[in-house]
């Protein structure tokens, strides 16, 4: 199969509160100094899955889109290393800002601009903003079919059987392709590349498209934008604590109580 798999480069969600900073006026998060992006945790499960499939297919190629600054190849060299074939990065001033919808647009813009593919591949959402939108949104500009949180995908036939993830269980659907499916990160663990994969996948090249490559350039901008950021900033948490004393587990009790009593919460 030819199957794409969308990835993105996040902050990392490891990084100490105390060096987490939002500039408030422009709505953005101050990347953390010494502190490297990462790979949004949920992709290379996607990965995995289209390396998967085309392993049990018999063969297929894999293509990685990332959209995001130049510091996203390496987003895309962490799927190459794992055994992906092609690499793309949509990088360009006129993507700062975008909202998740003219995401889904760019991408979209990026698939058809390949030609399509048999099936599209994205983490379940990511990390960062953890919105999970952008792979419906995908599929409704490619007029396809879209399955989200799967925990398992085969191929049947001319076909794809998809476990999925519910609150409340697991549900089976079977959808035809061309299709995007969103891999959850019940998938599994994906596979670790190694010493010389890494080597290899730093020698391909990763093709760079803009805003005019996609055509999509009269599409972004804050006027554009589908969703607007009311705000963004670090909530403060304050808390009181007030040690109740005591010379004995009953006595401790009873002075409690007595403070319930008079805040009136008992």
């Amino acid at each position: 199969m030819n199957i794409i798999v969308c990835v993105k480069q996040i902050p990392d969600p490891e990084t100490p509160a105390a060096s987490f900073k939002v500039d408030e006026a422009a709505k953005k998060v101050i990347p953390a100094q010494g502190i490297a992006p990462v790979v949004n945790p949920y992709d290379p499960q996607a990965t995995e899955a289209a390396l998967r499939l085309n392993e049990a297919d018999g063969g297929g190629k894999v293509t990685v889109i990332s959209l995001g600054p130049d510091t996203a190849r390496d987003a895309i060299k962490h799927a190459l290393a794992m055994g992906a074939d092609e690499g793309i990065l949509i990088t360009g001033p006129e993507f700062d800002g975008i909202d998740n919808f003219q995401t889904a647009k760019a991408l979209g813009a990026a698939i058809q601009k390949l030609g399509g593919a048999d099936l599209v591949l994205m983490g379940r959402a990511a990390a960062d903003w953890d919105m999970g939108v952008v792979p419906t949104g995908v599929a409704s500009i490619l007029g396809v079919p879209v399955v989200t949180l799967a925990k398992a995908i085969e191929k049947t036939g001319g076909a794809l059987k998809v476990e999925r993830v519910l609150d409340d269980g697991f549900q089976s659907v079977e959808v035809n392709t061309p299709a995007v499916v969103s891999i959850s990160n019940e998938f599994g663990e994906p596979r670790y590349p190694q010493l010389r994969q890494i080597m290899l996948a730093a020698k391909k090249t990763v093709q760079v498209w803009g805003a005019g490559d996609l055509g999509i350039a009269d599409q972004l901008g804050a006027g554009n934008r589908d969703l607007t950021l009311e705000a963004l900033y670090v909530p403060k948490v304050e808390s009181n604590v007030e040690i109740i004393e005591g010379d004995s587990p009953e006595e401790k009790a009873r002075n409690l109580a007595q403070k319930l009593r008079a805040a009136k919460l008992i």
